[in-house]
Formats: structure tokens, sequence, C-alpha cells
């Protein structure tokens, strides 16, 4: 099988008016580890339907636990009110390593 590429690993949420349950089908490693958390925890709302050895999962999950949020931009306003903060607290921005020539 060839290696997927990260376009192709796609997360899809499926749902529909009449059905109580919804099918998560993704890739994403952040994604699956909140989803086999919450599976651990609540198996009657969460449950692992099916893993493939392309590293993909299908979950099942009630509606209505899953939510999208929305989240609005920063104004900056805020931000700078952030920064401040950070300022007083001694909040430090940490660069990555150069790498070395």
């Amino acid at each position: 099988m060839a290696k997927l590429s990260k376009y192709e690993k796609e997360t899809i949420i499926h749902f529909n008016e009449r059905d109580k349950e919804a099918t998560v089908y993704t890739f994403n490693p952040a994604l699956k580890r909140r989803l086999a958390e919450f599976s651990r925890k609540y198996p009657t709302l969460c449950f692992l339907k099916r893993s493939t050895d392309d590293g993909s999962v299908t979950y099942t999950v009630e509606k209505s636990r899953l939510s999208i949020r929305l989240i609005p931009p920063y104004s900056e306003e805020r931000r700078a009110a952030a920064r401040e903060l950070a300022k007083e607290h001694g909040f430090q921005v940490v660069h990555p390593l150069k790498k070395a020539s």
C-alpha cells in the first residue's frame, strides 16, 4: 500500500438529522487521542467502530456529545491585553533552535 499524503489524510464528520449518532473518520493524531480517551470514559456515548493499518480510525459518537466551535479572531485590544499579562507573569516565547549548517 502506498503511503498517503497529508492532503489524503482527512477528517470526515458525518451525521444527519434522523440518526442520534455521528461518525468521525480521522487520521489526525490529536483527535484520535481525544476520541480514544472519551470512548474509555464514556463507552455508551462513543466507541471505536474501525481502525485501519493505514492509520485511520472511525468512531461512532452520540450527536449530542459532538460540538463544532468557531472561534472569532482576537481584537487588537484583546491581543494587547494578553501580551501585557504575559509580560507581567514572565511568559517568554520559545523559538525552535536553528539548524546548524
